[in-house]
């Protein structure tokens, strides 16, 4: 759900700030080294536990499975995610918090992928988004994603954390897109905890097969938006969630106690060719700029 339990965290494209927010003594205190100390040990945390290995596993099944879906035309998502179908998901010798990305050949000129993150929050106070980004740096190092083809925004970064995640070597992102970021080349969005306006405003933004047919959204699942929304507000204010749902293939995240509020009611989505071509096609003519003009609780940050 939505509110990640008694640690929801500032940031993530929304207003406002929980109560029980758990931060680090003294708030943001310390410097980059001290905040990437505190991400390697949640790294290491992240890896000898049993929920890494699940997780990875529920990740390289649901590639998989899009592999088997998709088209295998020169270009598909197939084609592009064969090239990770025989990755060794295991701990690697080299540290992700180790520049990494600056040695070897970058496998986004093998396998084109790229990955867009929105609403990680303020990791240098917060412990939940603290875990959400290293398991994100961990998973660009097992896809063998290059740092500088991971584009990262949050309203709220302090000038700390984004001296930190320009040291990362990831790519942060200025200005507020509010989710609206089309893509060309197969993208992974790393969504946790997000707005329901914010997936809203991606799939709009790729509202045509090629496009929606390239992505991957590892985030809040529709299936739990559709079930906790009335029918008639999710078409209202969510039109793009509830004509996607069709032609969208869902996974969820394992459950491990230790993580619930971190990871949970998140999914892994993706979008089989097949089933979106099987969507009726007045679903594609109508591609009307969402505004919310109804909506009580818009849950993202605007510009």
């Amino acid at each position: 759900m939505e509110q990640a339990g008694p640690w929801r965290c500032a940031g993530r494209l929304r207003r406002g700030r929980a109560r029980g927010q758990r931060a680090w003594p003294g708030g943001e205190a310390g410097h980059s080294g001290a905040v990437q100390r505190r991400l390697r040990e949640a790294r290491e945390e992240l890896l000898s536990s049993p929920f890494w290995a699940r997780s990875q596993r529920a990740i390289q099944e649901s590639l998989s499975k899009c592999v088997e879906q998709g088209e295998k035309t020169p270009g598909s998502m197939s084609e592009v995610l064969c090239s990770f179908e025989n990755l060794q998901l295991e701990p690697s010798h080299q540290s992700v918090m180790e520049a990494s990305s600056h040695s070897g050949e970058p496998a986004c000129k093998r396998g084109h992928l790229r990955c867009v993150c929105y609403g990680i929050g303020n990791f240098s106070s917060c412990v939940i988004s603290r875990y959400q980004l290293a398991f994100l740096l961990l998973l660009l190092e097992k896809l063998q994603v290059p740092q500088s083809q991971c584009y990262i925004f949050d309203p709220l970064f302090s000038e700390l954390e984004i001296e930190v995640l320009n040291e990362l070597g990831v790519t942060v992102v200025r200005e507020n897109e509010e989710g609206k970021h089309h893509i060309h080349e197969f993208t992974i969005f790393y969504m946790i905890h997000c707005g329901k306006a914010l997936y809203n405003n991606l799939l709009w933004s790729n509202w045509s097969v090629d496009a929606l047919s390239k992505m991957i959204i590892i985030g809040n699942s529709f299936k739990g938006i559709e079930e906790r929304l009335v029918a008639r507000i999710l078409e209202r204010d969510y039109l793009y969630i509830a004509k996607v749902l069709k032609g969208t293939e869902e996974a969820a995240f394992p459950i491990h106690p230790q993580y619930m509020d971190i990871f949970n009611d998140t999914s892994i989505h993706w979008f089989p060719l097949q089933k979106l071509k099987e969507l009726p096609t007045e679903a594609w003519q109508f591609q009307e700029e969402p505004m919310y003009h109804e909506c009580d609780d818009l849950e993202i940050i605007r510009k």
